[in-house]
């Protein structure tokens, strides 16, 4: 169940959204449940919640830049970038700590205006910089107690829009984003 208003947010979780102009989302246990799924020959399968693709192309085309960020070597993640039409899409990143402040130097923010999800110990670095960190109820427990807000929905079932709409609503874009769909 998703949060229904911006106000049912914490004061410092609104604040520190509205800063946001850089969000990185983890793959795996992220915007998956966490499960691979291999066929005979090792091909990989994976799937994604279609709300938090929403979520993710909405935020881009209301400024606030998307990379997706896994450790894995995964080409259907690399497929998900490309359908989303996401221009960062980093595979296999060891350091997502050190990704997360060069892509922050690239675009001329800091990491406080960036926003990390992640569910396991690999995000930690990255999520401990990050100004907004932020874990799937379904994350780790260590990753959990380490973060600055929990989404209610699970990796893969709807936890990363539930971010991409506090980062909107925190902005003041959620309007602007319904107009797109009113008319």
């Amino acid at each position: 169940m998703a949060y229904a208003h911006l106000a049912d947010y914490p004061a410092d979780i609104r604040e520190r959204a509205a800063r946001v102009r850089l969000a990185c989302f983890d793959v795996d246990g992220t915007l998956t449940d966490g499960r691979l799924w291999l066929d005979a020959e090792g091909r990989e399968l994976k799937a994604f919640d279609i709300h938090d693709g929403m979520g993710l192309r909405l935020l881009e085309e209301h400024g606030v830049r998307v990379a997706l960020v896994t450790a894995r070597h995964s080409a259907v993640a690399e497929a998900r970038g490309r359908e989303l039409r996401l221009t960062e899409v980093h595979i296999g990143v060891k350091d997502k700590r050190a990704l997360l402040e060069s892509l922050c130097a690239k675009y001329g923010h800091t990491p406080t205006e960036a926003a990390m999800m992640g569910d396991d110990l690999v995000d930690l670095g990255a999520m401990g910089i990050a100004g907004l960190a932020v874990a799937p109820a379904n994350a780790h427990a260590w990753v959990k107690e380490r973060v600055h807000w929990r989404t209610r929905a699970g990796g893969g079932q709807g936890a990363a829009r539930e971010l991409c709409d506090l980062i909107l609503g925190a902005q003041g874009k959620a309007e602007a984003v319904l107009a797109g769909f009113l008319r």
